[in-house]
């Protein structure tokens, strides 16, 4: 104690205050020892004392808390280095002058930071993917003094460009069923949330709420007990529902949302509608309890069976992460494909893929029978990815990861040593339970053929003609289309009109027929690739 008072005499009588960007030894939480850390923010308690928001150098971003003084080493201060600009000299007499390159002033760009909240856009606008929340302002260099101070692009924020915007948790603990849990990275809920010290949410529907009250009103109206969407699996407690999406937007955002307080390298989207979650629970007789879940593109163009998988910290190492990559490999076999998860994995993800495809590729392995002439068991890379539905390249990663590939007499051959195996026994006494692909009741579908565009044709029948003004909602925008067209006349000629519609969206059209206020003409059959739908002379006003 008696240390500590001197500590803070020195710092009170230092000319050199701490700012943002200094680097001092820190006592981490739960530790005696003291790391080097870096002060990203600086801010005043409402007790009027400051906390400094620090990044332990060398160690991953969930680690960032804020910190009192009396947990800051003030006799080993390193300040920050400010940039050293080369001085331009005069040009004498006789000299050359620059040259236009020399001249041009370097253009600086405009850094982007976060304001209540919300990500700035990006330049491009290309593709169907938005970010979420919506855009901010943009504050450059030359904006007045009273703007925001530009974030510093040191330590923790070199990683990508997204940590110059979320480089601090913004949340500081989330209530979810009977579990207390601190978010390890930044989520974009409401600002107004942010600012309180606990988030509640529902565990079934996954609705944020500001206090228990809210919480427990809310609890009382909510009909859920399991997430919505398909149960597709079921054995003992265990069970996976599959969601869409499209069809279960608000709780996929939610999903979402919740998601990115422990996942550092996935952004955030509003566009949910390409993405099949699926969610694993735990049974008891409340309810389905979340555990973990893991999301997917409906059409893959890199073949990924994984596009963010997380375990909630509550249930983390208890076999719940294995369980989820298992099952996303099962649900590859049952499409006949070989998988992927999307890179870049989260260092827990990488361990958890890593400890995953060792025994389950050992495993092949182990079971490969010698052949009938005696010889020595043989099996190709790409066998093994045919059984285990990984792709090829993650099987030749891990058969190097675990040293088990040699170059022997002008052949590759695979050596299972004694070490290697008695860690594969220990591994599999570990995981109490698996996947059992005859619980699984799940049929692929193909989304490929779902979402492909087909012609719709109209064929009046009367002779006269009348103009028809028709409002369709495309699936993917959400945005209303006005087509306008004049048929031909004649009873079996086709009019001018092909709409592309999405097959998905042949109850949003009946229902915009169902609405006769703009539409004035008969109809006698509609051809939507290999249906027929019958009007019988019915008139639509």
């Amino acid at each position: 104690m008696a240390d500590e008072i001197i500590i803070t005499n020195n710092f009170e009588e230092s000319a050199l205050p701490l700012t943002e960007g200094c680097r001092l030894p820190v006592r981490m939480r739960n530790l005696d020892e003291t790391l080097l850390a870096e002060i990203l923010s600086i801010k005043e308690a409402l007790g009027g004392e400051t906390l400094y928001y620090v990044h332990y150098i060398d160690f991953n971003k969930r680690l960032d808390e804020w910190v009192g003084k009396d947990r800051l080493d003030l006799t080993k201060v390193q300040q920050p280095k400010k940039e050293v600009k080369t001085p331009l000299k005069e040009i004498k007499n006789g000299s050359r002058p620059c040259s236009p390159e020399r001249e041009m002033p370097a253009k600086e760009e405009p850094i982007q930071i976060l304001q209540n909240g919300n990500a700035p856009p990006k330049k491009s606008t290309a593709g169907r993917k938005r970010k979420f929340p919506g855009p901010a302002d943009e504050i450059t260099a030359s904006d007045s003094k009273d703007a925001a101070p530009s974030p510093r692009t040191t330590g923790s924020l070199v990683a990508h460009h997204d940590d110059l915007i979320t480089r601090m948790k913004n949340i500081e603990m989330i209530e979810l069923g009977g579990h207390m849990i601190r978010p390890w990275y930044f989520s974009p809920y409401p600002q107004e949330l942010v600012s309180l010290p606990c988030i509640y949410l529902c565990e079934f529907c996954l609705k944020y709420m500001k206090s228990r009250v809210c919480l427990k009103r809310h609890m009382a109206k909510c009909n859920l007990r399991h997430p919505p969407g398909n149960e597709i699996y079921r054995k003992n407690s265990i069970s996976f529902f599959e969601i869409d999406g499209r069809k279960n937007k608000v709780y996929a955002q939610n999903l979402c949302l919740l998601a990115k307080c422990f996942l550092d390298h996935k952004t955030l989207y509003y566009d949910t509608d390409p993405f099949l979650f699926y969610v694993m629970t735990e049974l008891d007789n409340s309810g389905f309890h979340i555990v973990g879940y893991f999301s997917k593109e409906k059409e893959s163009t890199e073949d990924y069976n994984v596009a963010c998988i997380l375990t909630l910290p509550p249930y983390q190492r208890k076999g719940y992460g294995k369980m989820l990559i298992e099952f996303s490999y099962e649900l590859s076999k049952f499409e006949g494909k070989t998988g992927s998860p999307e890179k870049p994995l989260s260092d827990l993800g990488l361990l958890s893929y890593r400890s995953y495809w060792s025994e389950t590729i050992l495993e092949i392995l182990i079971n490969v029978k010698p052949t009938e002439a005696g010889e020595r068991p043989q099996i190709t890379i790409q066998e093994i990815s045919e059984q285990t539905s990984i792709k090829k390249e993650d099987v030749i990663s891990t058969l190097q990861y675990l040293n088990l590939i040699h170059y022997y007499k002008g052949q590759y051959i695979i050596t299972l040593t004694k070490d290697v195996l008695e860690a594969y026994e220990r591994a599999v006494a570990k995981r109490a339970t698996r996947i059992d692909s005859q619980a699984l009741h799940w049929t692929p579908k193909d989304w490929s053929k779902r979402g492909k565009n087909c012609a719709l044709f109209w064929v009046p029948l009367l002779d006269k003609v009348y103009p028809v003004s028709i409002k369709l909602w495309c699936r993917h925008s959400d945005i209303g289309f006005s087509f306008k067209f004049n048929p031909y006349g004649g009873k079996e000629e086709k009019t001018d009109l092909s709409l592309a519609l999405r097959m998905n969206d042949i109850h949003g059209f009946l229902s915009a027929i169902e609405n006769p206020q703009q539409h004035r003409i008969k109809l006698r059959r509609i051809l939507f690739w290999n249906f027929k739908l019958e009007f019988a002379k019915r008139t639509l006003d």
